[in-house]
């Protein structure tokens, strides 16, 4: 959270106004020179003469003096909640580049570098098992090479998209259609919770509001706008996830479908994408394909069982796939205890050695291979 804090909760408080998007922002901006300017200064005039129309001046007038700024921003640390800019260095760049990109971002947990490279998953709530088991085998396997999912939270194919990202150890951004102190649905709350130690709950709309049918579509923009490309599992024909798959072609984003059983009034969506020109996939392949993201999921999976520090690279070296005491470790590297227990946990985190009871530890046959590869 980059932007300067006492410019930020101006932000914050011009935000809980209704009316006021990326275009209105700007124009405030432009006009007095800050948003404080604004909030501390502006009249109905000067709203006027920046260039806001008559509802949106009246909202700004009429709801300025109800907005506690230092209560909203207090509300927002007790809540665990982070908010971005779209004039902070850190808002996602590739969610910058849509045409309707929200000018402020409320998070809880944490946007990663990472994330860059992200697949969003959606669908139906009344999935079949045939898309359960889908969604499962493919986001697990994106996951597990090290590529964010991105869905909605909501019941059907998007809890499974996160909770199986989530069993692969891998990373999800769950996108709100309300403030992100309010879960919906409620029975996601552990889901969402969950998410955020592998995460993030993201949202354009402030701490307090309500989940409103209007706001998903526009939540939808978001989940695609911060993603590759997005893969629609089971939909029907006019559902939420088709116009997530349209927002994305709109965005010049990828659209990836499953192919399902013409019978099914949850396949019509997605066999009409098909027919309409989105990538047919059976595969995780299909998708890292299309999107030339086959080195990168390489080079990513790398970057986690490469010794990153000078202590990992000796314990590397004293660790085979035979079971090995922390103690005969200890002595063959000649480190103290606390150094070598804590690295080798690090070290299990990453998924580079396991242990295999009583303080044995084996390494890993994938962090291995990766490791003499890299070494050749």
């Amino acid at each position: 959270m980059t932007t300067i804090n006492n410019e930020l909760k101006y932000w914050v408080g011009f935000s809980i106004i209704s009316g006021i998007g990326r275009v209105r922002f700007a124009q405030m901006e432009n006009y007095f020179g800050s948003l404080e300017q604004a909030w501390q200064k502006g009249d109905s005039s000067d709203f006027k003469k920046a260039g806001l129309d008559r509802p949106t001046v009246d909202a700004v007038i009429e709801g300025r003096p109800n907005i506690s700024l230092e209560n909203e921003m207090e509300k927002l640390d007790r809540n665990g909640v982070q908010v971005l800019t779209f004039r902070d260095p850190a808002y996602p760049v590739r969610l910058k580049e849509i045409y309707d990109y929200p000018p402020i971002l409320y998070i809880k947990g944490t946007i990663m570098p990472q994330d860059e490279y992200s697949v969003a998953v959606v669908g139906t709530r009344h999935l079949t098992a045939y898309g359960q088991q889908v969604t499962d085998e493919i986001v697990t396997d994106l996951a597990k090479r090290k590529i964010t999912i991105v869905s909605g939270l909501a019941k059907g194919i998007d809890g499974v998209a996160h909770r199986s990202a989530l069993k692969a150890d891998g990373r999800t951004l769950a996108v709100f259609g309300c403030g992100l102190d309010i879960v919906y649905p409620t029975d996601h709350q552990g889901l969402a919770d969950h998410i955020t130690t592998k995460g993030a709950l993201i949202s354009e709309y402030p701490l307090g509001t309500k989940p409103r049918p209007e706001y998903f579509p526009r939540r939808n923009r978001i989940i695609s706008g911060l993603s590759l490309g997005v893969l629609v599992v089971e939909a029907g024909e006019s559902s939420g996830a088709v116009i997530t798959a349209n927002l994305a072609l709109e965005q010049n984003r990828e659209v990836f479908a499953i192919p399902g059983n013409i019978m099914s009034p949850v396949s019509v969506g997605t066999n009409k994408l098909i027919q309409d020109g989105a990538k047919l996939v059976t595969g995780y392949m299909d998708i890292l394909e299309e999107l030339n993201l086959t080195a990168v999921a390489h080079q990513l999976e790398m970057k986690e069982v490469i010794p990153a520090t000078e202590t990992e690279t000796i314990l590397m070296k004293h660790l085979s796939f035979e079971p090995i005491h922390i103690d005969d470790v200890c002595r063959g590297a000649e480190l103290g205890i606390s150094t070598v227990s804590s690295t080798l946990a690090m070290m299990e985190l990453k998924g580079m050695v396991r242990q295999v009871g009583n303080m044995n530890y084996v390494l890993s046959r994938e962090a291995r291979e990766e490791y003499r590869v890299k070494l050749e």
